[in-house]
């Protein structure tokens, strides 16, 4: 039986109703209640027999600056208070909406007013106050257990901020003028120093530090997560900007266009049918020895996508036989310890109906990339041809084409056609963010669903664990449900987050990626994304770890059927789960990222014995993911041996069709000369040197004059102190007279010069 394809469309998110219910722990849901009636209770207080949506905006700002004023008492009680009716209204007043639109657009509509009131900054300052409070840090700290009920004030602060930036960052078509200037403004807030001279988003990266550390277990690492995420997304860009900001500054620095947008093509892809699986080749064996088997005709090359083969689900836990010949052959030992082999085997979900035809993009049939090429690549053709035909080599050279028959001059006319060539725009944004890699990663390694539970480990469950444990079944069912969805979502925040600044260090400025890859590498980010992935990925993907009658806004607008626990273990009816294919892509494309064109990384890939691990990945049939996975399998072709390529046609095959050609990339048969062995090391070291050296030119204080820039500016030359000698007043006439006076100024020449 055949996998279905999985009919996902990769993008910046969710949708917003579905971004704006992971913000919410089913834990949380009484609290949606306790909102309202702390706002009823002081919104009737002051507005006689009216509800707040029969208010006009004016009485609406008035009450607003009125909660804001409540806001600054020295009760934290009386503020919590207030703060929850602000979360009320930022949740769109849902006891007053019939619908779940409805409740999503009172909720916008509130938001902006919230926003222009200023109510965000007011929360800043709550939020800073909580950040540093030793009393509430070093209570948590002594708890053996932290429940909920430890992180109520941030949460709550946490929640309205989130709702705030999710709302703003998300563009409507009925807009109206003034929401649109006041996202540009609110973008510009918060990419500008607004606490202590920091950013927003560095004061939320100390959070995770310092939940990290151990200084605060008490902090709602979900939320943290996922506002960072949010606010790094708005203020720099997601994809489409990413890739609207590509094509300028390449046309900024007179370099071709891009050939096409990355996204859009692999939109258009086919999945292809996974590799087969051990069953299927014992039985092709048999049939061979007792000389049943019957000549298959010639195929395509696409005949991946046609072979009609089994489950493939069925024997996930043995390792099939081309995954053992590929461990014989290699040779190579040492792999991540830690890994599992526990795979529970499922039944592949119900196929979901197809998107319309018209949200594909359409291209040209063949190949779906432009091929590429590197100058080194160009560099290495030429003097290859140059030492054949005319017996010397020129060096960096890839003009000059004297003497070379005219074969090679159109080769290399070819070879500059597909030619990128790499840019480093000068607008550096200094690296902020190496201290909080190991934090994120620790993260990541607590929330893997791969990952033991350990003594010593961080608890990333402090905001959603009850006060009180469950005692029935169901209550158990649902906080395991609850605690999956949990785990689920800090991987999505993470991966998304890692992959967004990686993608614009690596725009701003290339030795910016290289210092933050560098530091994810010796942070072992290699090996744990392969942990990861090491599971049975297909359940991982089609898992049901969510109530939707308990999502946000449905919880709140419906009426609450009775949980049972038949409804508990159906789960949703999607095909698959979306943050967790999302996931699994992002960490897919950060390996890739880790590794593209570093021989020493690609080694590491080779030894922790990457190859059966994603082969198992191309299981999936999503075109985007197996993409990736063929990417990663490609860069080890040359490494993996000969005896792995024949046993693996077919893999080979789906790299073929499906990922980009390099047009001097020996990668099918190894004899490329960078996949000779040589001193890996040697490699990480001079790239290292070599950041260290950028580091030093731009951010050193006491820089080297050698490096420092010269100053053209006149005012700033004149205005600057220079240290003169102590006896210098004493002559400074005869100087006067001697250097300048006496000296001949030719006025005439220096008007020309102007």
């Amino acid at each position: 039986m055949e996998s279905p394809n999985l009919e996902f469309e990769y993008g910046d998110t969710d949708t917003p109703t579905a971004e704006l219910s992971e913000l919410y722990s089913y834990t949380e849901e009484p609290e949606f209640g306790l909102n309202r009636d702390y706002f009823e209770e002081d919104f009737k207080g002051h507005v006689n027999d009216r509800r707040w949506r029969e208010l006009g905006v004016e009485e609406q700002r008035a009450y607003i600056m009125r909660l804001l004023d409540a806001l600054e008492v020295t009760d934290r009680d009386k503020r919590l208070k207030v703060a929850r009716a602000i979360l009320y209204l930022a949740q769109g007043v849902f006891d007053e909406c019939d619908t779940e639109m409805d409740t999503l657009h009172c909720s916008r509509h509130n938001i902006f007013l919230l926003y222009e009131m200023g109510v965000f900054t007011a929360l800043l300052e709550l939020l800073s106050m909580e950040i540093e409070n030793n009393q509430a840090c070093s209570s948590a700290v002594r708890k053996p257990a932290i429940s909920l009920a430890d992180s109520t004030e941030l949460r709550v602060l946490l929640s309205i901020m989130y709702l705030m930036v999710e709302a703003i960052r998300v563009e409507m078509e009925d807009d109206k003028p003034e929401w649109k200037s006041s996202r540009e403004t609110f973008k510009t807030e918060l990419a500008s120093p607004l606490c202590n001279g920091e950013p927003f988003a560095l004061l939320l990266f100390t959070m995770v530090t310092k939940f990290c550390s151990m200084n605060a277990p008490h902090f709602p690492m979900k939320k943290v997560l996922l506002l960072l995420w949010k606010t790094v997304l708005f203020t720099l860009g997601g994809f489409e900007e990413l890739q609207q900001m590509k094509v300028a500054a390449r046309e900024r620095i007179s370099l071709p266009p891009l050939p096409e947008d990355s996204i859009k093509v692999v939109r258009s892809m086919r999945a292809a049918s996974p590799p087969a699986s051990a069953m299927e080749l014992i039985e092709q064996q048999q049939q061979q020895k007792r000389g049943r088997r019957s000549r298959r005709p010639l195929v395509k090359q696409d005949s991946l996508d046609t072979y009609n083969e089994r489950d493939p689900f069925k024997n996930d836990d043995s390792r099939d036989e081309e995954e053992d010949a590929d461990d014989a052959d290699n040779g190579l030992e040492g792999e991540v310890d830690p890994l599992d082999r526990d795979v529970i085997i499922q039944p592949p979900p119900p196929p979901a109906p197809l998107r319309p035809p018209t949200e594909r993009v359409c291209f040209p049939k063949g190949l779906p990339w432009a091929p590429k090429v590197r100058e080194k690549d160009i560099e290495h053709f030429l003097e290859t041809s140059r030492n054949k035909f005319i017996g010397f080599t020129l060096g960096n050279d890839i003009e000059t084409l004297v003497g070379l028959p005219r074969p090679i001059h159109e080769s290399v006319k070819t070879l500059k056609q597909c030619g990128i060539y790499y840019f480093m725009p000068w607008a550096v944004w200094k690296p902020c963010v190496l201290v909080f890699q190991i934090a994120l990663l620790k993260l990541l390694l607590a929330a893997a669903p791969t990952s033991k539970a350990k003594t010593d480990s961080i608890n990333i469950l402090a905001d959603v664990l009850p006060e009180e444990m469950p005692v029935t079944v169901l209550q158990s069912m649902k906080l395991g449900i609850d605690v999956n969805r949990h785990k689920e979502i800090i991987v999505k925040a993470i991966s998304a987050l890692l992959l967004l600044l990686l993608k614009h260090f690596k725009l701003n400025h290339i030795y910016q990626f290289e210092y933050v890859s560098q530091h994810l590498v010796f942070a072992n980010c290699i090996p744990l994304i392969l942990k990861f992935f090491n599971q049975n990925i297909m359940s991982y993907i089609s898992s049901k770890n969510s109530i939707c009658v308990l999502d946000f806004p449905h919880c709140v607008v419906h009426e609450m059927p009775e949980l049972t626990a038949e409804s508990l273990e159906a789960g949703d009816s999607n095909q698959f789960c979306w943050r967790n294919l999302f996931s699994c892509i992002n960490l897919l494309r950060i390996l890739n990222k880790l590794t593209k064109w570093k021989h020493s990384r690609t080694m590491m890939l080779v030894v922790f014995k990457s190859a059966p691990i994603l082969k198992r990945a191309l299981k999936v049939k999503q075109a985007m993911m197996q993409l990736y996975v063929l990417k990663l399998l490609k860069i080890q072709t040359k490494y993996l041996g000969r005896q792995w390529r024949k046993s693996n046609m077919k893999t080979m095959s789906a790299i073929y069709q499906k990922v980009r050609h390099r047009l001097n990339d020996d990668w099918a048969y190894g004899n490329d000369i960078d996949a000779r062995p040589w001193d890996f090391q040697a490699e990480e070291c001079a790239l290292r040197e070599s950041i260290e050296k950028f580091n030093a030119r731009r951010y050193d204080k006491n820089q080297n004059s050698e490096f420092v820039p010269v100053d053209n500016c006149l005012q700033s030359v004149l205005g600057q102190r220079v240290d003169l000698p102590e006896d210098f007043h004493y002559s400074y006439e005869m100087w006067l007279e001697r250097e300048v006076f006496s000296q001949p100024i030719q006025w005439e020449g220096l008007l020309q010069a102007q």
